[in-house]
């Protein structure tokens, strides 16, 4: 009798060292596996519940926060530890991010603190406030409390905003009715745009671009957006808006594009080639957008707002992908995202410094690489089957404050009528009198050159 046994090589099947990736046999014909696509979108559900269900994206808060509301904060752009806050009581406290704890805490204004910035370096801080002053301190933790601030600087009137040059030893301070340039060497601005476009309305907002070294953009009182060159001192364009605009911020890898938060509860992205209309419209807000961030990487951006949360965007998409809030969170006031990515720090009117992922269900702490396999396997699936129904309503469920819900479906109602009101008003119309109008359209009301 004869008998015929399969036989492999040993170098065919095991491997040389320990090192050595794992040799997989797969039979890759689809005829084989019939079952295939229905067991991924079974995985696909289990993931988007797995994701759902570890969503945790509160991580903690900083030490004590501070004894009033905090109203202006800053990361060091050349390192993940220092962060400083500021608050409505006048001081400004230095935090070691890495631990959770205060490193100093500072009597620094007799007033409002409105703004705080690190220099180049990140070694030294600036923090302005309304009681005039523009002061500079050392970040260093051995010497942040001793002697008092290492300049001052003065004048009439308050300030409301300052920013730092990306390259240069230089500030950009916005008063009641000016934009100043100043330089630590001198004790007065080398720079003062008082009659911007024809206005000296207040300006709340300046902020260099990280790749033009010489451009510099704005928000103002009367509703505006400007651009102008610190070179050669002279105005670029501007547009007003149909509400005031509370914050600006670059975008750090896509520096033409800046986005800003409104008063009228919206998001806008711009490019700074065509002031025209914006590129992208950020809603789900239910109050005034106080602040707002640009993740590292410029493929996401942060919102706070009055309405006491805080919603992520992808830069592409005009919904948020995730929505933050708290039982005791109150308006939110400044939000920060960390120069690794991986977390978000909002500051609030109710006295607290809170950390938060920038993923929700994120592990923190190092991963093996068999749960980081299966972590981007799920992923992809969610990615792949995103639109199915199933997965779709799993993925994009959050748990939102009454009040939030109450006020979006109201929103929801006055925006189905008053589109409701247009389409009978251009049916009954004359042919070509009245016509539809984009949203992106709507929103600059006038240009000045």
């Amino acid at each position: 009798m004869k008998v015929k046994a399969l036989s492999r090589s040993i170098a065919s099947t095991e491997r040389e060292c320990s090192g050595d990736v794992r040799r997989q046999f797969r039979n890759l014909d689809a005829t084989s596996h019939p079952m295939q696509r229905a067991r991924e979108y079974q995985r696909a559900v289990t993931g988007a519940k797995l994701d759902r269900m570890f969503a945790k994206p509160l991580v903690g808060s900083l030490g004590d926060g501070h004894m009033d509301g905090i109203t202006a904060s800053a990361t060091s752009r050349k390192a993940l530890v220092p962060f400083v806050s500021a608050s409505v009581d006048g001081q400004v406290r230095l935090w070691d991010l890495a631990s959770r704890r205060k490193v100093a805490e500072l009597n620094a204004h007799s007033r409002v603190v409105n703004g705080v910035v690190f220099d180049v370096e990140g070694q030294r801080f600036y923090s302005c406030g309304d009681d005039g002053f523009v002061k500079l301190w050392s970040a260093s933790p051995q010497s942040a409390g001793e002697g008092g601030p290492l300049e001052t600087w003065r004048t009439n009137g308050t300030f409301k905003s300052i920013d730092h040059h990306w390259q240069e030893p230089e500030f950009a301070t916005a008063s009641d009715s000016s934009v100043q340039i100043w330089t630590p060497e001198r004790s007065a601005s080398i720079q003062t745009h008082s009659d911007l476009w024809g206005t000296d309305d207040t300006v709340n907002v300046v902020r260099y671009n990280p790749a033009e070294r010489n451009l510099l953009a704005h928000c103002s009182a009367d509703r505006g957006i400007g651009l102008f060159d610190i070179r050669t001192g002279t105005a670029l364009k501007k547009v007003v808006l149909r509400m005031r605009s509370n914050c600006l911020e670059w975008n750090p890898m896509e520096p033409m594009n800046f986005v800003v938060g409104n008063e009228d509860y919206q998001a806008y992205s711009f490019d700074m080639r065509k002031l025209d209309q914006p590129t992208r419209i950020y809603k789900g807000h239910q109050g005034a957008i106080l602040s707002v961030s640009w993740s590292p990487t410029g493929r996401e951006l942060v919102t706070g707002s009055y309405d006491r949360t805080l919603r992520i965007f992808e830069y592409n998409r005009g919904t948020a992908r995730d929505i933050y809030h708290a039982k005791r969170m109150q308006r939110v006031f400044t939000v920060h995202y960390t120069l690794d990515n991986k977390f978000i720090l909002s500051g609030s009117d109710d006295t607290n410094i809170r950390i938060w992922k920038s993923h929700a269900s994120e592990q923190l702490g190092q991963r093996t690489s068999r749960e980081e396999a299966a972590v981007q396997y799920r992923q992809a699936l969610v990615k792949k089957y995103q639109h199915l129904p199933e997965v779709k309503r799993i993925s994009k469920s959050r748990k939102i404050p009454k009040v939030i819900k109450k006020q979006t479906a109201q929103t929801q109602i006055q925006k189905e009528s008053a589109d409701r009101k247009q389409s009978n008003r251009v049916k009954h119309s004359k042919p070509g009198t009245v016509k539809f109008e984009s949203e992106r359209k709507k929103v600059v009301v006038k240009q000045v050159e």
